[in-house]
């Protein structure tokens, strides 16, 4: 199957085109973005294209082009940076979600992986165990599109029967690519200026209780619900989760590993975003539709993340997060 990968330069898509590259080959796997691959990886083992998914006209000659059968459609504008300009949030994540759609219909493709937020919730949801069956009331341009684009995913699976899935994301810790503008950022910037020996100021406050989940746990899940037998999936869209932590318990466990590691809160804009998000999520029906079953606590997502940012400080290649901390 010819599968394409839209933000194939951003956090998850960068490593989800190559996790898919190992798996199916690396011919098969087309990854597109808006800028130049980051990493050697990405570029030489398989082909790119600079693409604008709200390009429709070129959306489609890749698609045609490149005789695509399947799409991981990951390519967005994330919280925070949604917030300073909302109308490329929507241009790019609801306008590009619907060029995609329509042109699936169109060309017959068989599956699209698009995954949804934990940015879909709000203030009159609960917070705690969050259900898959709730209120969704964003507060934030970007849960706004990411809603928008749940129920543009029900209305073209059950009026053109399209095969579309997707995952309400947590905040996803990488060790690979560097922050992408998300509201849960300083969770992975944390990590690198443990790693940098240098002070973080935190934007969130120190009990700021927030759902994360690993990369690598990030990665499996997408595949797993994709390869998924259809008749066993209730929902077009899961709740998905692996861990709940507050910053301070995150710098308390990176602490055990970095002593002297510094840090200050200081709460900006994106705490007022947290605090309308999910706390904890239940993601029973992910476990029970398709096995959904994470292998990574805090306590080993913090060893490996520090193990690895360590590793990339000595070959020279750690991303600077910042000039300075925020």
């Amino acid at each position: 199957m010819r599968i394409l990968v839209t933000g194939a330069t951003g956090q998850i898509g960068s490593e989800l085109t190559l996790e898919l590259r190992k798996r199916y080959g690396g011919d098969q796997v087309v990854a597109a973005g808006h800028r130049k691959p980051a990493s050697e990886a990405l570029a030489s083992s398989g082909p790119f294209v600079s693409l604008d998914v709200a390009n429709r006209d070129a959306l489609a000659q890749v698609i045609r082009e490149h005789r695509i059968e399947a799409v991981y459609h990951l390519a967005a504008v994330l919280s925070a940076t949604g917030e300073q300009n909302p109308q490329r949030a929507w241009e790019v994540n609801v306008s590009g979600l619907y060029n995609l759609l329509e042109l699936a219909r169109e060309a017959g493709i068989a599956q699209i992986f698009h995954p949804s937020s934990i940015a879909v919730f709000g203030p009159r949801t609960p917070r705690d165990r969050t259900p898959q069956d709730t209120v969704l009331s964003p507060t934030t341009m970007y849960g706004v599109t990411k809603v928008t684009g749940e129920l543009l995913a029900d209305y073209y699976a059950q009026r053109y029967g399209l095969d579309i899935r997707g995952l309400r994301y947590p905040g996803i810790i990488s060790s690979e690519t560097p922050p992408g503008g998300g509201t849960t950022d300083y969770a992975v910037e944390m990590f690198y200026y443990a790693v940098e020996g240098t002070p973080y100021t935190c934007f969130v406050r120190e009990d700021t209780m927030l759902p994360m989940m690993y990369m690598p746990d990030c990665l499996r899940s997408a595949i797993e619900l994709m390869e998924a037998p259809c008749a066993r999936l209730r929902y077009r869209t899961y709740n998905i989760t692996a861990l709940s932590f507050t910053a301070g318990e995150l710098a308390e466990e990176i602490r055990k590993h970095v002593p002297g590691f510094r840090i200050e809160y200081r709460p900006d804009f994106r705490q007022a975003i947290a605090d309308t998000w999910p706390r904890s999520i239940d993601d029973s029906a992910a476990r029970e539709d398709w096995g959904w079953n994470p292998r990574y606590g805090l306590a080993e997502m913090v060893r490996e993340m520090l193990e690895a940012l360590a590793r990339r400080k000595a070959a020279g290649c750690l991303y600077p997060v910042a000039a300075e901390s925020r």
